[in-house]
Order: structure tokens, then sequence, then C-alpha cells
């Protein structure tokens, strides 16, 4: 299995990305004739979709139009993974304000930087509350913005986008109240892992796509594309909570988009913290015990990250990925999408898997 990304990934991301700018210049040069300080929220989203990231969503979106015999030049297709991508900043707009994440991607976050700002300025009333503000403006107005872009003409299409919304908000609130009552229940966790991230990074924009390229054909095709979907969704929320716990890198920067030991302090409810949990000893229980302190040391993470291992919750969160991908793979070969689609599919998922950042 590889950890780089196929090469052809590029072809697809930056298609997308230029359809972005399109799309976000043109909104940008709207509001300001009306009022030139809206040009920073805009500017806003701009930053936030351009920083970086691997287009997932966007992609399998893209293997699930295909495969079910779309014209990958088709407007429909750019426009519905524009706006994948556009969602999916929404939701780290949002996220970044729950958890009081200060930086993503090594850069501050939104409400840290309106934040400053005010204070800069010295505005009226409260900094912090302005800061957190903006930013969940800015959010649901790349909320908003996705739904501009997202063909649902379609009731099946309709029916599929607004599932995963509502899948989306239903994880994440799972993940906030897990963190608040400490929760170290597998089954709790992997609840979390799979809609709060896997189903709307996986599953969902293949079901998308497919239903975009052939709605008549949606009873045969998304079970098939759910086979894979689910599976790999976990695998990759599961590699998420690996990078996010551990980082090999020099600078002790996790390459997810949010410094290591954030989801320790936070006290996330993933897998491999209620592995390492149910695993642990009365003595090491106690050191788990500290996830979730949001004056955490550096010590205190290296400590947690030791007792993971030590456990084994590590070695067998590995084992549960490999078989979850191995899953993912046996089941797409066997799906009523075209040859190539597959080829693509299979390389995805052991990247997806595998990879390091």
């Amino acid at each position: 299995m590889s950890s780089h990304p196929p090469s052809w990934l590029k072809d697809i991301a930056d298609r997308v990305d230029d359809r972005l700018v399109e799309f976000l210049d043109a909104e940008t040069i709207r509001w300001k004739l009306l009022d030139a300080d809206l040009v920073l929220p805009l500017g806003e989203i701009n930053r936030l979709v351009s920083a970086g990231g691997k287009r997932l969503r966007p992609v399998f979106c893209y293997l699930g139009f295909v495969g079910a015999g779309g014209d990958a030049n088709s407007t429909k297709l750019v426009d519905a993974q524009a706006a994948l991508e556009l969602l999916h900043a929404s939701a780290l707009l949002h996220d970044d304000v729950i958890d009081g994440s200060l930086t993503r991607r090594g850069e501050p976050t939104s409400h840290v930087r309106y934040t400053k700002s005010h204070e800069d300025n010295s505005w009226a009333s409260e900094a912090r509350r302005f800061g957190e503000g903006a930013a969940v403006l800015i959010g649901d107005l790349a909320f908003v913005y996705a739904d501009q872009l997202m063909n649902v003409a379609s009731n099946d299409v309709a029916k599929i986008w607004n599932e995963m919304r509502v899948e989306l908000n239903i994880g994440q609130y799972l993940d906030l109240l897990g963190s608040a009552q400490r929760e170290r229940r597998l089954v709790k966790a992997e609840r979390v892992c799979r809609y709060k991230s896997g189903k709307y990074t996986v599953e969902r924009p293949l079901h998308l796509g497919a239903t975009l390229a052939k709605p008549e054909n949606v009873g045969e095709l998304l079970p098939a594309l759910s086979k894979y979907g689910l599976p790999l969704g976990d695998a990759f929320q599961m590699r998420d909570d690996v990078l996010g716990a551990f980082d090999s890198s020099d600078n002790d920067k996790s390459l997810t988009g949010k410094p290591v030991g954030d989801d320790l302090r936070e006290g996330k409810p993933t897998p491999l913290l209620a592995m390492a949990y149910e695993r642990a000893n009365p003595a090491q229980k106690k050191v788990l015990d500290l996830v979730g302190s949001v004056d955490l040391s550096d010590q205190d993470v290296s400590k947690i990250q030791d007792v993971i291992k030590q456990t084994g919750a590590l070695v067998a969160l590995e084992a549960k990925i490999t078989a979850l991908t191995a899953e993912a793979i046996a089941s797409i070969k066997q799906a009523p999408i075209t040859q190539s689609a597959i080829d693509s599919l299979i390389e995805l998922a052991e990247f997806v898997s595998q990879r390091t950042v």
C-alpha cells in the first residue's frame, strides 16, 4: 500500500480549484460594490479553501460520477465538487470555534484572526465574541454557497445532499458531547468516527456523483458504493485519529491541520482512545484520564502516547484500518461501475488508509 497520493489526483483538484476561484472571485466583486468591508469575509473563505488539502471529497464524487458513466467534463460535476469543498470549509470554520483551535495547517484559525483584528483596532465589545461570531457567520456563508453550487434539480440528489449535511451535524454534536462526557466506549467512538467524517468524506460524495450521473440506477449503484464507502470512511477517520495523536515530523505539528495533542486536550472520543482505555490497567487509566484537560502539557501528551502504545491499542487500530481497507477494496471490485473507476478507487483506498498527512 502507498502513503503517497495518486498522481492523477492533481488534475481533478486543479479543475475544482479553478471553479472555486471563479465562483468566489465573482462573489467578492459583487459584494464589494455594496460594502468594501465584505471583501474580508469572502477572502477568508477563499484563503481556507486555497490553503491545501487533497480534495478527497471532490475526487470521490468524480469517481462516483464517471464510474456510473457520466462525462468527466460535465459542468454539474465540477459544481458539485466545488460545493463539497465549500461545505467542508464551513465545517472547518465551525469546528475550529467549537474546539477553540488556535491554528490550522500552521496558520491562525479564522476566529483567532478576527479576534486579533478587533484587538488591533480597539473596537467596541468583547474581542473573543466578535472573532467567534465572525467565523460562525463566514462558515454559514460557505454553507449557503455550497447549496448554490450543488445541483439539486433531482429529488434523488437533493435527498443525498441533505442527508449528508444532517449526518455531518449529528456527528459533530456527538463528538462535542463525547468530549464533554469523557466518553470512552468503543461503540460510541466508532459512531462519532463514522458520522462526523467517514460518511461525508467517502460514501456520500460517491453517492452524489453516481446519482448526478445516473439517477435511474441509484437502486443498484448506491448499495454497492456504500459497501466500499462505509469501511473506507471509517478507516479514513481512524487514520486521522492516529495522525492527530502521533506525529513523526520534526516540528511537532500534525499535517492533518491542527497541532498534535489538540485531540487529546479536547478529549475527542476516538476509537484509538477507547481501545486503549478498555485495555488499560488502573495505573494506565489514571494517565488516560488526563485526556480532555485543556492545560495538558507536552509532557502529559507524551505520557498518554506511551500508554496508548503500551496497551497495544495503536497496533490493534492499525490492524483494524488494514482490515477495513481490505473490505472496501474487495467490495468495490464487485461494483457495477467502470473498470477504470474501480482501479482508481482501489488505488485511492490504499492511499487514504496509509497516508501520513
